[in-house]
């Protein structure tokens, strides 16, 4: 059983169901069945990634999969930018299939969304700036997560980091906002419901959990071993700022950006098939991790039971010493 003596309900537990106000980010390549089950059941919402998926059939079976393991809500994940990968045909499985929340990152969610139209799925956007968020709002997203330049993967190209975007969304839109990027434990979770947000999504945290089995264990100890400045941004010379831990493959990246080679002369570099190579096989020779400044808090791989558990007994032991 999670640990349970204070309420943690805001407007995004009620919206979807779940006991505290955390999210498990999408998490490419990484986010299948055993890890969304698992924040599941710890009281969190956990995710599946649709797009790095072979095929519609393979996410059926995934939503199918986390259904056995759980019976508390989960998402689905869309990363609908990844090189205009047509992504109907997912959704009409997640439609088929009845799930009730979809959360879409990268592209522009006007389509996606409109394959949502007159059904009850409640749908979250990750941006990286304000104008974004008003944008998801007006498209009629139900929730927004707003990603810091700490955060790991995709970011905002402004590199506004998450202390002043998030209160600046949260003035700028009247749906719930969910604070992402740099945040960790329950100390970020209470900075984050500060700042006047209703929940958190974290990503870089959940790959150092025991059920994110995907991950390689060498991509763990990076995440575990390594500090806050072992972080870098690639992509920025093409517009799609992004970061990964640092190591001789985002080296060789950012040398190539400082000669200007444009996307073609980056995209065996930056391909999924290189994260894939450091990710899933850990050869870190040939390939990049995303991660987020985070890492600088990571110092294990615990279950996610007991990581959630964590989060909620450090955030409870601040709202008790604020009360006095």
């Amino acid at each position: 059983m999670g640990v349970e003596i204070m309420n943690w309900e805001t407007k995004v537990t009620k919206m979807l169901g779940i006991q505290y106000p955390i999210i498990q980010g999408g998490l490419a390549h990484l986010a299948y069945s055993d890890l969304a089950a698992a924040v599941s059941n710890a009281g969190a919402l956990g995710q599946i990634t649709a797009m790095s998926l072979q095929s519609p059939d393979q996410l059926r079976e995934e939503i199918r999969k986390v259904r056995k393991l759980t019976d508390r809500p989960f998402g689905v994940n869309f990363a609908i930018g990844q090189h205009g990968r047509p992504f109907e045909h997912f959704v009409e499985i997640a439609l088929e299939e009845n799930v009730e929340i979809v959360s879409v990152t990268g592209g522009n969610p006007a389509p996606f969304f409109k394959m949502f139209e007159g059904t009850p799925v409640k749908k979250l956007v990750l941006v990286a700036a304000k104008r974004q968020a008003q944008k998801a709002e007006e498209l009629g997203a139900d929730a927004v997560m707003v990603v810091g330049q700490e955060g790991g993967g995709h970011l905002g190209r402004d590199d506004i980091g998450t202390m002043v975007l998030v209160p600046q969304v949260v003035e700028a839109v009247s749906i719930p906002v969910i604070a992402s990027g740099g945040i960790g434990d329950g100390r970020g979770l209470m900075a984050a419901l500060s700042l006047g947000a209703e929940g958190i999504e974290m990503g870089t945290r959940f790959i150092a959990t025991k059920e994110c089995v995907h991950a390689h264990q060498s991509y763990k100890d990076a995440l575990i071993n390594g500090s806050e400045s072992d972080t870098v941004v690639i992509k920025r010379s093409i517009g799609a700022p992004a970061r990964v831990i640092s190591n001789g493959w985002s080296s060789r990246i950012l040398e190539l950006e400082q000669k200007n080679v444009g996307y073609e002369g980056l995209k065996d570099y930056i391909s999924g098939k290189a994260n894939m190579k450091y990710i899933h096989e850990g050869n870190q020779d040939e390939g990049f991790g995303w991660a987020g400044q985070v890492m600088g808090l990571i110092h294990d791989a615990p279950p996610a039971q007991e990581l959630i558990d964590r989060i909620i007994k450090q955030a409870e032991e601040i709202r008790k010493k604020w009360s006095n």
